[in-house]
């Protein structure tokens, strides 16, 4: 398939619904509307195809991005490659479950995500951090430096309540994430946790909203999912 022909795919299986819903979390035009278990037929048929990825996230059509993030080849992509695609990502859903989702299955993961962490830059601290929590729930513990994930616990801990809306999000991800997926450092995440307190977030709606990671590492602790790790990041 060619990009036409996907975009007429994508097109066809859009819904004025799913468009509206993907609006009020952030995408703008050009998009269909596509949910994303609808993608799953097309991606049968082209499996991983880093061309036409790259074509298709170059369109700037939201439903083409995400799907450029389903097909795309990681171990073919280059750290210029995810800067640019992070350059594109306008908003979370695509910074936070395509660009760090595609990232989290390359060799140069880590690399990349600790500069983008460092950035002051929100949508890429965002990627960054969330890059993190993907790699955790996915590779084995031994894959990670102890000392490294505690200091990035430290980090959370002096600096999440001051960080940008959206990093906030993703650093208080990677605190539940440490303390169910990587077991080395349970007790320290839970500690950290505990000494942050609820994070309060605000995106611009009327109400503020409070994050609280200890109650989410508590109940996957009550349902005996400590250690839990995916078989795939990318579904």
């Amino acid at each position: 398939m060619n990009l036409e022909m996907v975009m007429q795919e994508l097109e066809a299986l859009g819904k004025e619904r799913t468009k509206k819903i993907y609006q009020s979390n952030g995408a703008h035009e050009p998009l269909f509307g596509v949910a994303t278990g609808e993608m799953k037929p097309i991606f049968r048929k082209i499996k991983h195809n880093q061309p036409l990825a790259e074509q298709l996230y170059a369109t700037g059509n939201y439903d083409a991005m995400y799907f450029a993030g389903v097909i795309a080849d990681p171990k073919a992509m280059s750290e210029a490659d995810f800067e640019r695609w992070i350059d594109g990502a306008y908003f979370y859903m695509l910074s936070d479950f395509v660009v760090a989702v595609t990232l989290a299955e390359t060799d140069i993961a880590q690399e990349v995500a600790d500069k983008w962490i460092a950035s002051d830059v929100e949508l890429r601290m965002s990627a960054g951090w969330n890059c993190y929590c993907w790699l955790l729930g996915n590779r084995s513990d031994s894959e990670f430096s102890e000392g490294k994930i505690a200091d990035m616990l430290e980090l959370v801990k002096n600096t999440i309540h001051d960080a940008p809306e959206r990093a906030k999000y993703a650093m208080n991800n990677f605190m539940y994430t440490v303390g169910v997926s990587y077991l080395p450092l349970h007790d320290k995440a839970v500690k950290i946790v505990k000494e942050v307190g609820p994070v309060e977030v605000n995106l611009g709606s009327a109400k503020s909203k409070f994050l609280n990671a200890l109650v989410n590492i508590q109940k996957a602790e009550g349902k005996g999912q400590l250690g839990f790790k995916r078989k795939h990041v990318r579904c």
